[in-house]
């Protein structure tokens, strides 16, 4: 029994040293780190490629705590899973955590322990397997720096090229500025200089009365071109007061089309073509058949040798992309001109709308014809398109917003003119010193009694005093109270005493109308202050009646 006992033991002694040799095998060897750490945290033994990996000689990590190698950062996440290892909460775990070598760096480190069981009843020990994962980790330290660094860049690109964005639109702001000034300055100078020089020939002694008619004409006819340039350039600025109605965009287009030939003359074929049923709209008329004479006028200057010119009228369902801002859904009607001219250059149709740009030879156009259509398809909620090749003609489309039929109404005849008050007492409202002198002077000499007020304040203060007026003229656009709210406040104060306001630009009636009040634009001429003056009194002494 001794001697099979002995040999069993010797057997067993055999087995243990041949499981040694095998564990010493793979641990000294092993691809990866692996040390043997005690319950304290003491390094037992380490292989070879633990100590590269960890840039520390065998002597310098066993005895001392994986603790003491470990980065300060990293320690609290490696205590809490060595305590639940050691307490048998988990079999094993793995973390990523920053090993300090020998020279103070830190290494990135993949450490995997499990507990291993003593059967001599020592304190558990646990076995760490480290990968060295310092390049990966570096490598997306990298990456993502590389990120954040892109992000910078392209952020400051970004940022670079909206500066030299908004630089550009400056230098064409200020470019667009300059030839709207040139234009302006150039055009009203030559009005300036007939209506100067024909005040100048007014002035000579003994001046035969032909003569003198025809420098009052000349200064007349002068004064109206300026005006109709001013609303040119409001029109393009949508500053202009419009009077919408509804109308039916195809009546009106036939009822302009003679009007449309004579403007294109006897080489131009005009048609008209109406696609649909009526089509009606809420715009101001006049302003839309400056628009019409516009582009129908634009078509012709593009067709010197003759061609042919379409009007096409016909209801749109959307609003196609325009000059960058997206396609509109909605209820139009779209009033296309067309022509068969040599087209628009790609280089100007940028340019079209600008005020005073023009293809066209000197003294041949004022370049605001189509500033004009733009403003006024603009400041009436619609679009105007344009497409042309060149060679193959161009198209002008407006689009104006459809509106229902209007039902129909009592027309009650006009008063006649003989009919209405020949005089009455008029309130001038005129910030402008020499305006409201001369309107008062004007107002004095074509009948009426009239007394000035410089601002709204003294107005109404008048108003309230003991005398009578039989109508209030009042200018919009003044300092303090607007000519609106006067005009609303009278109206609150005295509801039938008629206002008649007058301005030659608001934003304010460009943005919300006249709100309900008579409106005259300035420039104004003395038969046409007469007109809505006498036109206001009697409207009121009729409703009175």
């Amino acid at each position: 029994m001794n001697c099979a006992r002995g040999a069993d033991e010797v057997e067993r002694l055999h087995h243990l040293q041949v499981a040694e040799r095998r564990y010493r095998g793979v641990f000294d060897q092993a691809a990866v780190g692996m040390a043997r750490i005690g319950p304290d945290g003491a390094l037992l033994e380490v292989n070879d490629r633990y100590c590269a990996i960890t840039g520390h000689p065998r002597e310098g990590l066993v005895g001392h705590r994986f603790q003491d190698f470990t980065h300060p950062d990293d320690l609290p996440a490696y205590a809490e899973r060595a305590h639940a290892l050691l307490a048998g909460e988990i079999p094993t775990f793995s973390m990523e955590n920053r090993c300090l070598t020998a020279d103070g760096e830190a290494v990135w480190i993949n450490l995997t322990a499990s507990l291993i069981r003593e059967e001599s009843g020592d304190p558990d020990d646990f076995l760490a397997v480290v990968e060295d994962i310092d390049g990966r980790k570096r490598a997306e330290a990298a990456v993502r720096q590389l990120n954040e660094t892109l992000e910078l860049r392209v952020g400051e690109e970004v940022a670079a090229r909206l500066t030299a964005e908004d630089a550009l639109r400056q230098s064409q702001k200020m470019e667009a500025i300059g030839q709207l000034t040139g234009g302006v300055a150039h055009d009203f100078n030559n009005l300036l200089t007939v209506i100067r020089s024909s005040a100048a020939l007014l002035q000579r002694p003994d001046l035969p009365e032909a003569r003198r008619r025809r420098y009052v004409d000349a200064i007349a006819e002068t004064a109206d071109r300026a005006a109709k340039l001013t609303a040119q350039l409001l029109a393009f600025a949508r500053r202009q007061a419009l009077k919408p109605e509804v109308f039916d965009v195809r009546e009106r287009v036939e009822r302009i089309a003679d009007v449309l030939r004579s403007a294109t003359g006897p080489q131009i074929e005009l048609v008209t073509e109406m696609d649909g049923g009526a089509c009606f709209t809420e715009a101001d008329p006049t302003q839309f058949e400056t628009a019409l004479v516009n582009m129908a006028v634009n078509a012709r200057d593009a067709m010197p040798d003759g061609g042919r010119l379409t009007i096409r009228v016909r209801p749109a369902d959307r609003v196609p992309r325009v000059r960058g801002h997206k396609a509109a859904e909605g209820d139009f009607v779209a009033v296309a001109v067309a022509d068969t001219g040599d087209g628009i250059p790609e280089g100007a149709m940028t340019h079209i709308f600008e005020p005073f740009f023009t293809t066209k030879p000197p003294g041949k156009g004022t370049g605001l014809g189509l500033s004009q259509v733009y403003g006024f398809a603009k400041q009436s909620g619609g679009e105007v398109d344009v497409a042309s090749r060149c060679g193959e003609g161009a198209v002008f489309t407006l689009f104006l917003r459809r509106a229902p039929k209007p039902a129909a109404t009592d027309q009650t005849a006009a008063p006649d003119a003989a009919a209405l008050p020949q005089r009455g007492h008029i309130l001038v409202v005129e910030d402008n010193e020499q305006v409201g002198a001369f309107s008062t002077q004007m107002l004095t000499e074509l009948g009426f009694e009239a007394s000035w007020a410089a601002n709204a304040d003294v107005a109404l203060k008048m108003l309230a005093g003991r005398q009578r007026f039989d109508a209030v003229f009042s200018d919009v656009v003044m300092p303090g109270m607007s000519g609106i709210e006067l005009a609303r406040e009278i109206r609150r104060r005295a509801p039938g005493l008629p206002i008649v306001l007058t301005s030659g630009y608001s934003h304010v009636l460009a943005n919300e109308g006249t709100q309900g009040f008579e409106l005259l634009q300035k420039p104004y001429s003395a038969d046409e202050i007469t007109s809505v003056l006498r036109r206001a009194i009697g409207g009121v002494g009729a409703a009175r009646t």
